[in-house]
C-alpha cells in the first residue's frame, strides 16, 4: 500500500537504513521524514527519495573540548539521499528561525518519530519561526532556480516547481499565515486564486507526476509571467513585524531532557 507517494516496501527500506546507522554512528534516530518532491506532493515516477534525520549522541558525545562533527550524509545512490543533523545543531537552527528544520517538522511522509520529543519541538516552532527570514530564505530560492533552470523556451518541466513552490510561500508568508506548509497543493490551496492560472499549475502537475524527472518541455507563458511578476515584486521585502523570540532556556531544556532521557 502506497501512503503520500511511499510504498510499504520503500519506508521499510528506510527505517533498515536508519537503524543500520544507528548502530554505526551510536546514536538514536529521533525523527525522520521525506524531505524533497515525495514530501511537496509532485514526485514523478522516477524520483529518489531524501531522506532527513534528526538524532541524538549519549552524553558522554557532548563532553568533549572539541565539537564533533553534528552532520551525517550517507553515500548518494540512484534511489535513496539520506542526511541527518544532530539534536543539538537542530536545536541551534530553529533558534535561527531556520526554514529548512521547520519545513522538515511539517513533512506528511514521516518514517519514524519518537512522539513525545517532536512533539515538544513542534510545540517550540511558532515562537521561533520569523516571516522575515522565512519569506528571504524561499525569495532567494526561488529567484536563484529561475536564473539557473528557467531560461529558453524549453526547459525542464520539474524545475517549475522549484520555483514556484518557493514564490507561493513568499506569499503565505506575506498573508500572515505563518510557516508555509511543505505540500505544495496546500500552498496552491492558500494563496492561488487566479482560476487561469491554477488550471495552468494543475496541468502541469498532472504532468509532473506522469513524466519522468529528466523531461522537458515548452515554456508555460501564464506561468513564466507569474514568476516574473512574483520575482520582480519581491526584490523589495514588505514590512513584516518582528515576531517576539521565546526564551532560549526552553530549548537548552529540551536539549538536556533529550540527551539524558
Amino acid at each position: 500500500m502506497e501512503l503520500n507517494g511511499v510504498d510499504a516496501a520503500m519506508r521499510e527500506r528506510v527505517r533498515h537504513v536508519l537503524k543500520e546507522v544507528e548502530a554505526r554512528y551510536g546514536m538514536k534516530v529521533l525523527y525522520a521524514c521525506e524531505s524533497g518532491s515525495r514530501g511537496w506532493g509532485f514526485a514523478s515516477p522516477d524520483s529518489d527519495y531524501d531522506v532527513r534525520f534528526l538524532y541524538v549522541h549519549p552524553p558522554e558525545w557532548y563532553l568533549r573540548v572539541d565539537a564533533p562533527r553534528d552532520v551525517i550524509e550517507l553515500p548518494i545512490d540512484d534511489t535513496l539521499d539520506v542526511c541527518g543533523w544532530e539534536w543539538r545543531k537542530a536545536l541551534g537552527l530553529l533558534k535561527r528561525a531556520n526554514p529548512t528544520l521547520i519545513e522538515w517538522l511539517d513533512s506528511p511522509v514521516v518514517y519514524q518519530q519518537d512522539e513525545k520529543v517532536i512533539a515538544a519541538l513542534r510545540e517550540q516552532v511558532p515562537a521561533w519561526f520569523s516571516a522575515e527570514r522565512a519569506r528571504w530564505h524561499y525569495y532567494s530560492m526561488a529567484r536563484k532556480n529561475f536564473r539557473s533552470y528557467l531560461q529558453g523556451d524549453t526547459v525542464r518541466l520539474k524545475k517549475y516547481f522549484y520555483v514556484l513552490r518557493p514564490l507561493l510561500a513568499v506569499r503565505w508568508i506575506e498573508a500572515g499565515k505563518g510557516a508555509p506548509p511543505m505540500r505544495f497543493v496546500e500552498l496552491l490551496d492558500g494563496v492561488v486564486t487566479d482560476p487561469l492560472l491554477r488550471q495552468e499549475i494543475d496541468a502541469l502537475l498532472a504532468r509532473k507526476q506522469r513524466a519522468g524527472e529528466a523531461e522537458y518541455g515548452a515554456a508555460m507563458p501564464r506561468i513564466q509571467a507569474f514568476i516574473t511578476q512574483e520575482l520582480a515584486r519581491g526584490e523589495t521585502p514588505p514590512d513584516l513585524p518582528h515576531s517576539e523570540k521565546a526564551c532560549a532556556t526552553r530549548l537548552d531544556t529540551l536539549l538536556y531532557e533529550t540527551v539524558m532521557a
